[in-house]
């Protein structure tokens, strides 16, 4: 049994008429009658008998009728389920990283993803949490990662990937290296390394006014690996997010007193479709288990 026979079988059923039923599947009649023929040859029986002008399904075609629709749906399903794969052998995925965000986590899933899905063609591209979430909104991205402060626009919907908490980093040497945790009363006066790019600045900034705490920076940046150096060249202090920093040269310590921490994103546009290739990505980044 041929999926041809079954698709002239049912043109044939939707049509009433051998001559539509050609018309439809763009064939002679003697070759869609003589496959309907060999159908019947096949199951044992006629499947069509004339009611006037049209031609109706007997018993035997009406009990067959739906395991054959069924088998052309199958077909189909299969072909569909193929092409998507192709495709995801060769699928783009852009992905925007917020620069506040250290690549230590999110490299180790990365690079678990490329391990499972080696057809998948990962681009990797950074940017504030506005230009981010602009690039979205037209399509250049198609999905970015970003920190839960500010909060998201109703626009785009997210799913948490891990808590990040903020610890106070010093050079090797530095009088606060004597303590396990760090208070915010505990670097008051203390030399500043200030973090211009930071989304909890202004509330670290707030808290530590409201609690009498002077900060003195002795150096301001946006780049992060221009606020590691400076640490690490004796300038002072820096409140970073733990798994952003990237020299081993550089001592933490928990900031508590108060705890100060933030959310990590995965975000894109409410909505919106995604593509096999980012539906994929999604299902695999809320399943992954991060590691402390």
């Amino acid at each position: 049994m041929e999926l041809q026979q079954i698709r002239y079988f049912l043109a044939v059923h939707r049509h009433g008429s051998f001559s539509r039923a050609c018309d439809e599947c763009e064939v002679s009649q003697p070759a869609l009658t003589a496959a309907v023929k060999k159908l019947e040859g096949e199951v044992g029986g006629e499947l069509f008998h004339r009611e006037g002008k049209k031609l109706v399904l007997t018993p035997l075609g009406r009990l067959i009728y739906p395991a054959l629709e069924q088998a052309v749906a199958g077909a189909q399903s299969a072909r569909s389920l193929a092409e998507n794969f192709k495709l995801l052998r060769q699928a783009p995925l852009k992905l925007g990283l917020q620069t506040t965000i250290g690549p230590t986590r999110i490299a180790s899933f990365l690079s678990a993803f490329h391990r499972r899905q080696p057809g998948v063609e990962l681009t990797v591209e950074d940017g504030s949490f506005s230009q981010l979430l602009d690039r979205l909104e037209t399509g250049d991205i198609d999905l970015a990662v970003v920190s839960s402060a500010p909060q998201l626009p109703d626009a785009f919907r997210s799913e948490k990937l891990y808590s990040e908490p903020y610890v106070v980093v010093i050079p090797a040497g530095h009088p606060l290296g004597r303590l396990q945790q760090v208070r915010l009363a505990d670097v008051n006066g203390e030399a500043y390394v200030d973090r211009l790019a930071c989304e909890m600045r202004e509330a670290v900034m707030a808290v530590s006014q409201q609690a009498g705490v002077s900060l003195y920076a002795t150096f301001r940046s946006e780049r992060e690996d221009w606020i590691e150096a400076m640490v690490q060249a004796g300038l002072g202090f820096a409140f970073m997010p733990k798994y952003s920093i990237r020299s081993a040269a550089l001592h933490q310590r928990p900031l508590v007193d108060p705890p100060v921490a933030r959310d990590v994103l995965a975000v894109d546009v409410r909505g919106r479709a995604r593509s096999p290739a980012a539906k994929l990505f999604v299902e695999e980044i809320k399943g992954h288990t991060w590691a402390a």
